[in-house]
């Protein structure tokens, strides 16, 4: 086993908690986020390899002030914090984890989708302050709707979005999607899912999944034009990025009762200040709101296969073979 150092944003508990062991031939160099981009430069002196956090930035000039450095490796899916452009333009390969938490996180978008259509946060608060039979009453009298006849339209239909298009497959209902890469035919059809233009999904569907990575036509996808086309009262769920929904928007959406509701796992910023759109609702739109915490992605088994891929990827490059998972577009080490 080669010698190597790496620098990590990721700290060392996250490694221990999962019990994924690192080389002991390994100098590893674990540092605390956020950090001066100064300090951050003076720990890649030397280093091989820096493992950040999906959430963490990574800007051009430490990219260029890293010389050293044979890869950079986000822990999760996310690339969108690290100067990606930057690394390509000085032959440096960025690595995430595609895919290794489509599972987690199309479990998690079921979840918030039932639990936003059958208004399960509400009837649990407002059952725990005593009020069982209003709410009974309320829900009989409004009406509540099984998935088995909604139209879902997915916004993404990459390893995540047919994960969660094959959860949907199960439930029955009739599922479409959008995306700028489309699957093959063969796939559509074991997916049973059918393409629809962005337009057109947001006008048909009851239900609106996002999908897709934070780029920049994807940044604001869902603004006041597209809330706009969307059916009265449907349900818009993000697992995705915060980044993705203009949230003033959206916000504005749920105080009109135009969204039926909104239930996410993302905010933009995060954490989120205390005047955010999202957190200053009226007491009637904030009903129909569901916020996780960005967690849809990070379950234990999902945390093991990340570090472990890590891993196996800085072992490659050790080997002198660039990894499958490249997603800047290098086509060699460096």
């Amino acid at each position: 086993m080669m010698k190597a150092k790496i620098v990590s944003t990721v700290p060392r508990s996250r490694f221990e908690l999962f019990k994924v062991e690192i080389p002991d031939q390994w100098e590893v160099d674990f540092v605390d986020y956020p950090l001066p981009e100064e300090a951050l430069i003076e720990a890649l002196r030397d280093a091989d390899f820096l493992l950040v956090g999906s959430v963490h930035h990574v800007s051009s000039a430490v990219i260029h002030a890293a010389p050293s450095l044979k890869m950079i490796h986000t822990e999760g899916v996310g690339f969108d914090k690290v100067d990606v452009e930057a690394a390509r333009a000085v032959g440096l390969p960025v690595c995430n984890n595609r895919a290794v938490n489509n599972v987690s996180v199309a479990e998690h978008t079921i979840g918030l989708i039932l639990a936003a259509l059958k208004r399960m946060v509400y009837s649990d608060r407002e059952i725990k302050r005593g009020d069982f039979t209003a709410v009974q009453t309320q829900l009989r009298t409004e009406g509540i709707h099984e998935l088995r006849h909604q139209h879902v339209g997915l916004v993404g239909c990459g390893a995540i979005g047919q994960e969660v298009a094959r959860m949907l497959g199960v439930f029955g209902c009739k599922v479409s999607y959008f995306d700028t890469y489309r699957p093959s035919p063969e796939r559509e059809r074991a997916l049973n899912i059918s393409y629809l233009e962005l337009d057109d999904l947001l006008a048909q569907c009851d239900i609106v999944s996002l999908h897709v990575p934070v780029l920049p036509d994807t940044v604001n996808i869902i603004n006041a034009r597209a809330l706009g086309l969307m059916k009265d009262h449907a349900i818009l769920v993000n697992t995705s990025r915060g980044e993705l929904i203009d949230q003033p928007a959206a916000a504005s959406a749920l105080e009109s009762g135009r969204l039926g509701a909104l239930a996410i796992d993302t905010l933009a910023p995060e954490p989120p200040a205390k005047d955010h759109p999202f957190l200053t609702l009226t007491p009637d739109a904030a009903d129909r709101l569901i916020i996780t915490p960005h967690v849809a992605g990070t379950t234990a088994e999902a945390f093991t296969r990340m570090l472990q891929w890590v891993i196996a990827d800085f072992q490659e490059v050790l080997a002198g073979r660039l990894p499958d998972r490249v997603c800047n577009g290098v086509t060699e080490l460096r």
